[in-house]
């Protein structure tokens, strides 16, 4: 007997928990910087650390946009748990494709069921010349460089870092345990504006050794690129869940025709999120759009609530900072331009 929740009941619930569970604890998540175990287990009990999981590796089998659907429902309730919780989905795909049967064998079941909980630090990989690099050795490699944004820290069982091979500029992702923490990383807190309670630090990571037993995939480096679009249309969620959120107090507040434009407007660039995953300079193009849309929500909550959003750790309040967080999270060189051109009117930006 099958008793792997349904699409439909896994999206039901992201909605019920984004409303009933996240939402209501949200200032006080955001003003005491930590979330609460209840909301992992939550999330665990509704199966909602599996939905990256395909079907054939014994996952839900959601299609992407049912995928989108629960992350911009999650990031609605809670920023910080949603952002953490989606770093996670990383893990599990590793898993779910690698070639490493032992590791996927001790990881991929606890992965998907949220018993264990996994963070990435892709971005050392990404710029040349990269800021994580990897050297081989006789059994595996040694891991050397810096994580700029790592999410989750404390919370999570299990780190994906990615780095690039000194010689090839292939790109190798490890799954490390995060405890005990090894001598070879240093961490770096870091206090957010918004999303404080990620628990986002940055890591030093000084001859890490890394054995083949924990390297879950190795792809050229014009492969690792290739799938980044995906990484920016998921990232590119958040924003909508800033609107989704930002609308729905504008309907409180009786302003429900700016709230219905601003539902109209996030549609249009939803649509072209969802048809740009092929071409990176469209796909970018709408990210911006999403992000500025936060923006626009957000200011226009101010604007309805008036006074009362000047008050610290009001729902304005936290909203604001947190459509700023949308802007530069897991942002890019060409995003940035976007943005900067989008908010100071010009028409290109160098």
């Amino acid at each position: 007997m099958d008793t792997r929740p349904s699409p439909t009941t896994l999206i039901d619930s992201a909605y019920r928990i984004a409303d009933d569970l996240l939402f209501p604890a949200a200032a006080e998540v955001d003003r005491t910087g930590e979330v609460p175990p209840i909301h992992w287990t939550a999330l665990a009990d509704a199966g909602l650390y599996g939905i990256a999981a395909p079907e054939t590796a014994g996952g839900p089998g959601l299609e992407f946009t049912q995928v989108i659907e629960i992350i911009e429902a999650l990031t609605s309730g809670c920023l910080s748990t949603a952002f953490t919780w989606l770093q996670h989905h990383g893990v599990v795909l590793s898993l779910a494709v690698t070639t490493n049967d032992a590791l996927r064998d001790e990881l991929f079941d606890d992965a998907v069921s949220g018993r264990i909980r996994g963070g990435v630090a892709y971005a050392g990989a990404v710029p040349t010349p990269p800021r994580m690099s990897a050297t081989r050795t006789a059994d595996g490699w040694v891991f050397s460089g810096y994580a700029p944004f790592v999410s989750g820290w404390g919370s999570i069982d299990v780190l994906q870092i990615s780095a690039r091979d000194v010689d090839t500029d292939d790109v190798i992702a490890a799954i490390v345990p995060t405890h005990p923490m090894s001598s070879a990383i240093t961490v770096s807190p870091m206090r957010l504006a918004a999303g404080n309670a990620s628990h986002t630090v940055s890591l030093r990571i000084d001859s890490l050794s890394v054995p083949d037993a924990l390297v879950v995939s190795r792809v050229a480096l014009d492969d690792f690129f290739a799938t980044q679009n995906t990484g920016i249309r998921l990232n590119g969620t958040l924003p909508f869940g800033i609107l989704r959120r930002c609308a729905a107090l504008l309907d409180r507040a009786g302003a429900t025709r700016p709230a219905r434009r601003l539902r109209e407007r996030g549609s249009e660039i939803r649509t072209r999120l969802d048809n740009s995953l092929d071409d990176a300079g469209a796909l970018l193009a709408a990210r911006a759009d999403g992000a500025q849309l936060a923006v626009d929500a957000a200011a226009a909550l101010v604007a309805a609530e008036g006074g009362r959003a000047l008050i610290a750790g009001s729902d304005a309040d936290r909203l604001s900072r947190e459509a700023t967080f949308t802007l530069v999270a897991a942002s890019r060189p060409e995003l940035k331009g976007l943005l900067l051109q989008r908010f100071s009117g010009l028409d290109d930006v160098v």
